[in-house]
């Protein structure tokens, strides 16, 4: 049962020195750096390096939740991870995070909930956004490049055999965005078909 410390600074420039020592303060053995990472970045170098280290009966131990993760969610899903290999968690700076105690992990596992639900929250508030824009006639999402015209233009070349590529660079639109709307194109008199 080790205790292992990760410690990130954002900028390269910047000294982890002072996180390292709170780290090995709080009796980490060994501590991973990464410097000039975000923390939104799931594989920086030194953290993948460091969950490889950990084993079960672990503690890691970090300075605050935000240097290993950018977002709540992350940070819950990171935590259960950790949890389901048997390594606890520790923040020297928020004593709410704490799994290596019952009350730690009810406190965790409280939080994890809440975050559940935000997340749930603006998923479902996403989606009811979505269904009014479309009872609107609105669709959400960017409006499509390819224009009748060029749609009717792309059809042409493709009747001549010509490839999605050539088609695309002289549009100057992508490759999957022609086949995409000619696909649609096929698609709308069969569709027409089935509502007579």
């Amino acid at each position: 049962m080790t205790c292992v410390g990760y410690a990130r600074v954002s900028a390269r420039e910047q000294d982890p020195e002072a996180q390292e020592a709170e780290l090995r303060a709080a009796g980490a053995v060994r501590v991973f750096v990464d410097r000039g990472e975000s923390s939104r970045v799931k594989d920086r170098p030194q953290w993948v390096a460091c969950l490889d280290y950990l084993r079960s009966g672990d503690t890691l131990v970090v300075r605050r939740l935000d240097r290993i993760a950018g977002s709540e969610k992350m940070a819950v899903e990171t935590i259960n991870d950790l949890a389901e290999r048997g390594v606890n968690i520790r923040s020297l700076t928020e004593p709410d995070i704490d799994t290596t105690t019952p009350m730690g992990r009810a406190l965790f596992g409280i939080v994890a909930v809440f975050a559940q639900l935000r997340v749930d929250a603006i998923r479902q508030n996403t989606m009811r956004g979505l269904e009014r824009a479309r009872a609107q006639g609105r669709v959400g999402g960017r409006p499509t490049v390819m224009t009748p015209e060029r749609v009717a233009a792309a059809a042409q070349m493709r009747g001549e055999g010509k490839s999605f590529a050539h088609i695309a660079a002289v549009l100057g639109v992508g490759r999957s965005t022609v086949a995409r709307a000619l696909a649609k194109r096929d698609e709308e008199p069969v569709e027409r078909t089935h509502s007579m």
